[in-house]
């Protein structure tokens, strides 16, 4: 993989969230997000150029000012693509973005599926350690079977992963 295309991903993505910050207590810079989503790929011996890149950035389109082809022109097709398939549609009603996630999850390419499934082991994650502050529990326990619903449609992508993803599953249920 070209270095300098994923710092090129990494700089992008830092301009494109750099007023956003996360729900968490510490309203944590979002970067750190699709940042270790990236990094969780690499760490689990994911190379594949198309998944890294677009892990950095998996949130830009839905949700900064970026384009399709803003990526296009930038990254290349196939990274803009996946980055579009794990992409939500925000003119579409919250519940109907989350029934449709489980509805595609099964169809997207494999890059996406990786995306996908590190997107929702750092989630987790943070649901786990460092939880939204405005979120009840009820809310971080509906998150974590949802997310489950997405994971499952994904089985059979990475073991290593869908395995961690079980493992945070197991530790958020408690």
């Amino acid at each position: 993989m070209d270095p300098k295309l994923l710092l090129r991903a990494l700089e992008l993505a830092s301009l494109k969230h750099r007023d956003q910050r996360r729900k968490d207590q510490e309203k944590s810079p979002y970067i750190n997000h699709p940042i270790a989503v990236a990094a969780l790929l690499a760490q689990h011996g994911i190379t594949d150029p198309i998944a890294l890149v677009a892990a950095v950035l998996h949130d830009t389109i839905e949700d900064t000012t970026t384009t399709r082809e803003e990526l296009v022109a930038a990254f290349g097709e196939a990274v803009a693509a996946c980055v579009c398939e794990v992409t939500d549609d925000r003119s579409l009603p919250k519940d109907r973005r989350k029934e449709l996630q489980v509805e595609h999850a099964a169809h997207l390419s494999r890059s996406a599926k990786l995306v996908k499934l590190a997107d929702k082991i750092c989630n987790l994650r943070d649901i786990i350690d460092s939880p939204p502050a405005d979120w009840p529990v009820k809310r971080r326990q509906d998150y974590v079977v949802w997310c489950k619903c997405v994971i499952d449609e994904l089985r059979g992508t990475s073991p290593a992963l869908e395995r961690l993803f079980d493992d945070h599953y197991e530790r958020a249920r408690k």
